[in-house]
């Protein structure tokens, strides 16, 4: 009976919220449109959280089964917030082959996230991804869509130190690290 209660109120929460409410008014209709909700909240929230995936399952009677399918089959997809800095180190075959590895090392080591995590304060959020689309700029780094090409793990430091300061507001978004490339 509490977690029928705890359910309801969590799928009332998810449908106030403006942004769950024009996915689904969107793709709710269209047939297979599951992956697009989700796409949209990922895109909106940076994970899907559990009371939104409770309310999809109702508003798109869908089993809570298959979102949870779709969720934790694709890498793209998280179930918990991410952190503030959403460190993501290409390991395509370019990247690999400059480098990549040790600079995967190197932010463990920096911001202590591990890979498909994030710090305890959610500061930092570290994954890898496959090519970003910048092999002549390998090994490649994107911070919250700020690209740092061409790196070794001397760089990874500056890097995280700039990303602290910035989420310190100690100094404006728009001061480019000086190996950056804003592309």
């Amino acid at each position: 009976m509490a977690n029928t209660i705890s359910i309801r109120r969590a799928i009332a929460k998810a449908s106030t919220e403006p942004d769950v409410i024009a996915a689904v008014r969107k793709w709710k209709n269209k047939r297979g449109s599951l992956i697009m909700v989700l796409h949209e909240i990922q895109n909106a929230r940076g994970y899907v959280p559990r009371d939104v995936s409770l309310y999809l399952a109702e508003e798109l009677e869908v089993p809570l089964a298959r979102i949870y399918e779709a969720l934790t089959f694709y890498h793209y997809f998280k179930l918990e917030a991410p952190g503030k800095a959403v460190i993501s180190v290409c390991t395509g075959t370019a990247c690999y082959l400059k480098g990549s590895p040790a600079l995967v090392d190197e932010f463990v080591k920096e911001t202590g996230a591990e890979v498909g995590s994030s710090t305890p304060d959610k500061l930092f959020h570290l994954q890898c991804v496959r090519c970003v689309g910048c092999c002549g700029l390998a090994p490649v780094v994107n911070v919250n869509g700020k690209t740092y090409g061409k790196l070794t793990p001397a760089d990874i430091k500056k890097i995280v130190h700039e990303w602290r300061e910035r989420f310190a507001g100690e100094i404006a978004p728009e001061e480019a690290h000086p190996i950056a490339d804003e592309s």
